[in-house]
């Protein structure tokens, strides 16, 4: 039987949020997503996920060998999965690690973004974006336009994601 919660760092993640589990990690929705935009948003996008260890671990060097290894085989598969649900051509992976780095919850995850063709006129062009919402981030613009999801909106979401993920 699967746990009621799962542990990310100082929250609880409901089970109907979570759509993968293994013995060491488990992959879930997002519970504040942005509106979609472009993919280097990439950490509120409302189509990526989050995987992490179950095992609470702030850096990534606090990862046992095992633990990286399950953290990124998921991602892969997960990305594949995503990638071809979304119909993106391509996917962006993310971890910060570290609050300097830009995280947010003291737990490793990693973010799983499919981007696609028209997100960028130029691939590069994504360098300067990032460059000006990091410093809308450190004002905390962008997290005040942020919403919760219901949690019946983020199970139906994963609903969607354990049709294809197994």
């Amino acid at each position: 039987m699967a746990a009621e919660y799962y542990d990310f760092g100082p929250y609880k993640i409901h089970h109907s949020s979570v759509f993968y589990t293994t013995d060491l990690s488990f992959a879930f929705v997002n519970l504040r997503p942005a509106m979609p935009v472009p993919c280097f948003v990439a950490l509120y996008l409302s189509l990526h996920v989050l995987i992490c260890p179950k095992r609470e671990a702030k850096r990534v060097a606090d990862l046992t060998a095992d633990e990286i290894t399950e953290l990124w085989i998921i991602a892969q598969k997960v990305g594949k999965q995503l990638e071809s649900y979304h119909k993106a051509s391509s996917l962006r992976f993310g971890i910060q690690d570290g609050p300097q780095a830009g995280q947010t919850v003291p737990h490793v995850h990693i973010h799983v973004i499919p981007c696609r063709n028209a997100d960028y006129a130029k691939n590069d062009d994504n360098y300067d974006e990032i460059n000006e919402k990091e410093e809308l981030k450190q004002n905390f613009a962008l997290d005040k336009e942020r919403k919760d999801r219901s949690l019946e909106e983020m199970a139906q979401e994963a609903d969607e994601y354990r049709k294809f993920v197994f």
